[in-house]
């Protein structure tokens, strides 16, 4: 529609949400003055997700390899970089960033990568209408026939570069050989980021409480009393019971004291014959109550739970191994009727 040689050209806002394996919340991108071009900074032409976002948006994708582009006139830049300087780049002079890589804030510039302005492994499909819809006009001297004229010949020219692009076997080759070293190369960072952050800490937590009980002897202190329980079924439910208790779970957890101490004794005595063999498998399960209850904070950390669930879930699952501790050793024991006969 032209009103007197003015073009109403729709610009929209757009949403463009991370894709499998990406990072971010999702970023809203809307069209605001000069700001109306989407830049391709992938190599081998315009990335078919820059040319999704300006379809969608109503906007224009250009090529930065190609064509200089000033940083006001940028509505958002695409980009495949796998976590180096190019990552953080945008993002520190605030220009919308879309990553088609599953990358995550690293290099140089990472404390400038924050979820209102990157979001990363994004595809054609992640790209959709945002609530909100703006129009921009433009001016132009040209007639309806002759601005049909030029949508086709762009069209035909947009044809022509997609059929170039799908030609150019070693470009795709290249882009190809790019995605999978950016894929493993992220897999490396989060491995590591991992192992610093939540497995390398847990493990000099671990260790000290394994030194705590190794100085004090409180583990031998704890085997020696629950000792005399291994000879019955009460006595295997009440060392159950013991042995989960919330406050001496996760420091009887780490170094296995009272498994190991009265596992050997337990297993000794059924093969002196002085305790019967169908008590094996229910002691397993009641020396071994405590597993785990020293893990449960890392545990939920590595699944990213909040502060507020690790403050909550820790004694949740403490208390819940009263009840399941002394429930196994009952099952076990029942299953363990006939077994040796």
């Amino acid at each position: 529609m032209t009103r007197g040689g003015t073009i109403m050209n729709k610009q929209r806002a757009i949403f463009v949400d991370k894709g499998s394996g990406g990072w971010g919340t999702g970023l809203r991108i809307e069209p605001k003055g000069k700001k109306t071009k989407v830049v391709s900074i992938t190599g081998g032409g315009i990335h078919p997700v820059a040319r999704k976002i300006a379809q969608v948006s109503g906007t224009e994708a250009i090529d930065g390899f190609k064509n200089s582009v000033p940083e006001d006139e940028m509505m958002c830049v695409v980009i495949d970089c796998g976590g180096t300087a190019r990552i953080g780049l945008y993002p520190m002079k605030r220009i919308p960033t879309v990553d088609v890589l599953p990358s995550s804030p690293s290099g140089p510039l990472a404390k400038h990568i924050k979820e209102d302005i990157f979001v990363s492994g994004v595809t054609e499909k992640e790209i959709r209408l945002a609530d909100e819809q703006i129009e921009s006009h433009s001016e132009t001297s040209q007639l309806n026939t002759s601005n049909k004229e030029n949508s086709n010949i762009n069209n035909e020219d947009l044809k022509k570069e997609d059929q170039g692009d799908r030609d150019n076997f070693l470009m795709r080759f290249s882009k190809g050989i790019g995605k999978v070293t950016g894929t493993f190369y992220q897999a490396g960072r989060d491995s590591i980021d991992m192992l610093i952050k939540n497995i390398i800490p847990f493990m000099a937590f671990v260790s000290m409480l394994i030194g705590i009980i190794n100085y004090t002897g409180i583990g031998d202190a704890m085997a020696t009393f629950l000792s005399p329980l291994a000879g019955s079924l009460w006595g295997l439910i009440i060392l159950a019971f013991v042995c989960s208790l919330p406050f001496l779970s996760p420091v009887l957890g780490p170094g296995s004291v009272i498994a190991q101490i009265i596992g050997v004794l337990i297993g000794t005595e059924i093969a002196k014959g002085n305790i019967p063999p169908q008590f094996a498998l229910p002691a397993l399960f009641a020396i071994n109550a405590q597993v785990g209850a020293d893990f449960i904070p890392v545990g939920l950390s590595l699944g990213e739970a909040k502060a507020e669930t690790v403050q909550y879930g820790v004694p949740a699952v403490l208390y819940s191994r009263l009840i399941t501790g002394v429930l196994a050793v009952i099952i076990a024991y029942v299953a363990s009727i006939g077994l040796y006969q």
